[in-house]
């Protein structure tokens, strides 16, 4: 198909789109605010574990991958209902790798 078929805007997309699997990158929200941000959205009114497509129900949810972002914390309710959470922690490898009690978990003898 000729990008004259299909126009401007599409040539445009085709041409920004990915190439293969690449390293996901975190928005950085915390710099233009001074290194400090606290930011509160979206709403916990959705059954995220009552969703069910036909393939059962959900054991985990997780945020896209546009709502990634260094020192994000998700919190949706948890599978069983109410009085339990599920979170969703998004850190660089960089700042585990400098956290010494997480090393300590993860690291073999």
């Amino acid at each position: 198909m000729e990008v004259e078929e299909m126009g401007k805007f599409w040539s445009r997309v085709a041409q920004n789109k990915p190439n293969g699997p690449r390293a996901p990158e975190f928005a950085n929200f915390t710099k233009p605010m001074g290194g400090t941000a606290l930011n509160t959205r979206s709403s916990p009114r959705f059954d995220v574990f009552g969703n069910d497509f036909g393939w059962g129900r959900p054991t985990t949810v997780r945020s896209g991958g546009t709502n990634k972002f260094n020192d994000k914390v998700t919190v949706y309710e948890g599978p069983t209902g109410a009085r339990s959470m599920s979170l969703e922690v998004c850190l660089t490898s960089a700042a585990l790798v400098t956290d010494e009690e997480f090393m300590d978990v993860v690291t073999m003898p």
